[in-house]
């Protein structure tokens, strides 16, 4: 095989198997075995954790982020432990990302992004996961707004991923997923700028 392809290939073939492991939706499929509402005909319409927490519950919502994270860790630990080079690394974990947002099997409508993109960061190194889930965290206990949380959290997640890699391609890739997390948050963002946006809460078990 020449060297030129097999970078490609091995790209090729992980991205690949990443993107299809992203566009499985844990919250339509968490719901529908649950008996719960689709959850994008209900509340915000978004198949996330945050949206089945307010139309499911919380160990809906628990099972739905337990599954979106895997989603991202498993291809991009995968890709780690058999010491891909990090081209490989990169854009597997985007792949990852992408499937979840762009779902083949749903339509290409996914949900927004987060805990996908925790799961990408935890398989790339477990400190820097648990680094930006800290961040989450933090500002969830404090202001109590999930779109805060995780917009604050994406906007870190570059230079965390700089600071434990040193790594220009995984960096980069980091921030292309940042800014389409943004973007897939855009109604929250108009909403915390009129202040309408709501909190973390949420009526059921």
């Amino acid at each position: 095989m020449d060297t030129l392809q097999q970078p490609i290939i091995l790209i090729t073939g992980f991205a690949l198997f990443a993107y299809l492991l992203g566009s499985i939706s844990t919250a339509i499929i968490t719901c529908k075995l649950m008996g719960l509402p689709d959850p994008r005909t209900e509340g915000s319409k978004n198949p996330g954790a945050t949206n089945v927490l307010r139309v499911g519950g919380k160990k809906a919502a628990a099972i739905t982020l337990f599954g979106d994270m895997l989603k991202g860790l498993i291809p991009v630990l995968v890709s780690v432990l058999l010491t891909m080079p990090n081209e490989v690394i990169a854009a597997t974990g985007l792949a990852a990302f992408l499937g979840h947002l762009y779902p083949v099997y749903y339509h290409f409508q996914g949900g927004k992004g987060v805990a996908t993109l925790l799961g990408v960061l935890l398989g790339t190194h477990y400190l820097i996961g648990l680094a930006t889930i800290g961040v989450w965290l933090l500002m969830a206990f404090t202001l109590k707004i999930s779109s805060v949380s995780a917009l604050t959290a994406a906007l870190c997640a570059p230079a965390i991923v700089w600071y434990f890699t040193g790594s220009d391609i995984i960096t980069i890739t980091t921030a292309v997923m940042t800014v389409l997390l943004y973007w897939r948050h855009r109604s929250n963002i108009r909403n915390l700028l009129n202040g309408t946006e709501g909190k973390i809460t949420n009526n059921k078990n």
